[in-house]
């Protein structure tokens, strides 16, 4: 989409946002749509221990899921526009209740949500729109699976069809594997999202994350990411909700991501109209990147987590009147997104035992004062944290914390990142120590 820098703006003011959700993507977001000069004030809710403490934002003890106490606060706070960060709350239908009740709101409502709340559902989109995809069968028993897997006598990506909060994929190297990952989501392992499987052909290939920012009918894309999924060194290890993170990618470069957008993203947009969707939000690709071009691994319908936290901080102080632009399906009045030419990396830090039983309540001490000046290109991003009644900083969750740095090139970048890290201690603190190994040259032994 090309936009004019000189039209004049036309959007409506844009003074008190709402941005909702906890967790690090949620403080990302708020963290770069401060820096507006139009936006007066940044309300988070629920928020973390971390954005207390963030200039020019407050956190409200309103949960993500209620949706009254949400409405109620935006007439309060006279907000002019809500970011929805989470999946379940969107999927749950909050942005239709704010829309009805007048509030412009960037994320899909629930049917757009399907997205990624049903992997059915949007395989048969895919199908639709001629996305390309790995080939799949749906599944609603443990019957039904075991006689795929016998028919097919090769492992395979085994996926709860609903939210699994970035854990019910299980990526099976084996025939065993795939069989008991059925067995384990039928005997109730993902709850109600694994009552149905999405069972697919394993794709070979570099993964990388597109984000598209949505009106309904016209996109911008951001600079491709790429995340680490595994828990360990190495990609070994347990799928996680995300190690870490870097952008632009460099697997992608503007004909490529131009590729992705002809054959993913406007297809997709385009098969959300005809079912009478008008999609204002971010569509998220999982791509795999195959001999035989792109493909999708799975769509998401919010800000990748820790994508997020990584792309924040290469945005401009546009940003904002984009996101309401979408709100307000009037993209072509938004100013041009000008990403800053940066490398951007990012850390994640977990708690001990994560994923399956993360330890909370550790005491957390960091002495890294990211406001100082030498700092300026340092950020981090508060998630899984929480104060005690005594206003001990503490643990509070799977993943922690998120260190992102800026440079010129990706191994100065991760560099500051992981030196970032050394400052942080809380007992049983986990992280990755190759994060952007596709990126930062290799270490001479």
């Amino acid at each position: 989409m090309s936009i004019s820098s000189t039209r004049p703006l036309s959007l409506p003011p844009l003074r008190n946002l709402l941005v909702v959700g906890g967790g690090g993507r949620e403080q990302a977001l708020a963290w770069a749509l401060r820096r507006c000069p139009e936006v007066g004030k940044i309300w988070i809710s629920p928020g973390n221990a971390g954005t207390v403490n963030l200039q020019g934002c407050d956190s409200l003890e309103v949960a993500e899921g209620d949706h009254e106490g949400l409405i109620r606060e935006c007439r309060t706070h006279n907000i002019d526009l809500v970011v929805i960060g989470p999946e379940a709350p969107l999927a749950a239908g909050l942005a239709d209740k704010l829309r009805r009740e007048g509030t412009a709101v960037f994320g899909p409502g629930a049917e757009g949500a399907q997205l990624e709340a049903s992997k059915a559902w949007a395989k048969q989109l895919m199908k639709e729109a001629g996305v390309p995809t790995a080939d799949h069968w749906t599944v609603t028993s443990e019957e039904e699976g075991l006689a795929v897997v016998q028919q097919l006598r090769r492992p395979l990506v085994v996926k709860a069809d609903g939210l699994a909060a970035g854990k019910g994929v299980t990526v099976a190297d084996t025939v065993d594997e795939t069989t008991a990952a059925i067995h384990d989501a039928f005997e109730g392992r993902f709850g109600s999202a694994g009552e149905q499987l999405v069972l697919e052909e394993r794709l070979c290939g570099p993964e990388v994350s597109v984000f598209a920012l949505c009106d309904g009918e016209q996109m911008v894309l951001l600079p491709p990411a790429q995340d680490h999924k595994r828990l360990n060194d190495g990609d070994h290890g347990p799928n996680t909700g995300g190690m870490g993170a870097y952008a632009p990618a460099p697997l992608l470069d503007q004909e490529g991501l131009e590729q992705v957008r002809k054959l993913v993203m406007e297809p997709t947009l385009e098969a959300l109209r005809n079912r009478g969707i008008q999609y204002r939000g971010v569509i998220y690709a999982g791509l795999m990147l195959t001999k035989e071009g792109p493909r999708v691994i799975e769509f998401n319908c919010r800000f990748g987590d820790p994508e997020c936290q990584t792309l924040m901080p290469l945005m401009g102080p546009e940003l904002a009147r984009i996101l309401q632009a979408c709100a307000l399906g009037r993209l072509a009045e938004a100013p041009p997104l000008t990403p800053i030419e940066l490398c951007s990396a990012c850390v994640v830090s977990a708690a001990d035992g994560y994923p399956d039983a993360p330890r909370k309540g550790d005491p957390i001490e960091i002495s890294l004062n990211v406001d100082q000046s030498e700092y300026q290109q340092l950020q981090l991003f508060h998630a899984g944290t929480r104060h005690t009644f005594d206003g001990v900083l503490e643990t509070a969750g799977g993943r922690v914390l998120a260190m992102v740095a800026q440079a010129t090139d990706f191994d100065q970048a991760f560099t500051k990142a992981y030196e970032g890290l050394t400052q942080v201690r809380y007992e049983g603190m986990q992280f990755r120590k190759d994060i952007g190994h596709q990126v930062r040259a290799p270490k001479l032994s």
